[in-house]
């Protein structure tokens, strides 16, 4: 768990050990989304869920990774998910993808 300028972090792992390096990977991927969420920099007011994990299907090119985040903005729950052969392009994607949906979230917000 983190928390920075309201925003709390919460980690699971799946079939994978969460290493000090991958928890720092992923802090510092979810910390440049705060620039697109401090309109919502209140106390707990901002919550990522993040579900990390090797699949436990069998695949014959190896190991596959996947990444899910739920963000929990005021009124708006954004979800974000994929799947990739290095857990590292899994979370980077993930997050570029949220990014997206927090832009659209944030004009919608200002359109109205």
């Amino acid at each position: 768990m983190w928390y920075d300028n309201g925003v709390r972090i919460i980690i699971k792992t799946t079939n994978l050990e969460l290493t000090p390096a991958l928890n720092e990977y992923i802090e510092t991927k979810l910390w440049s989304l705060n620039k697109f969420v401090d309109k919502w920099d209140i106390e707990g007011a901002v919550e990522a869920k993040v579900e990390i994990g090797k699949t436990t299907k069998h695949h014959k090119k190896g190991n596959i990774y996947r990444t899910e985040v739920s963000l929990a903005l005021p009124g708006k729950v954004i979800r974000a998910q994929q799947e990739e052969w290095d857990i590292r392009v899994a979370i980077d994607r993930v997050k570029r993808k949220l990014q997206q949906e927090i832009k659209k979230h944030n004009d919608l917000q200002r359109d109205h």
